[in-house]
């Protein structure tokens, strides 16, 4: 993530996953902490909407613009 654009773009794209109840996302950290109903959803499930987004996951956080996916700013 490198900017308030992509941290909008994986808010909203956690925000959209069934039973996400909490999202915060933090640019400088690199990182995107969510509450959820383990029975509407799954880790799994919240990783795959941020890489749908066009982000990578790495150990758990959102970490990083997936190159060639574009993101938001390119």
């Amino acid at each position: 993530m490198t900017c308030g654009g992509c941290t909008s773009k994986v808010t909203r794209a956690l925000e959209a996953v069934s039973g996400v109840s909490d999202v915060k996302v933090s640019l400088p950290k690199g990182e995107a902490t969510v509450e959820f109903d383990e029975k509407m959803t799954s880790s799994a499930q919240l990783k795959s909407a941020v890489q749908t987004a066009g982000y990578g996951v790495e150990r758990g956080k959102t970490a990083r613009r997936d190159q060639g996916k574009g993101g938001c700013c390119g």
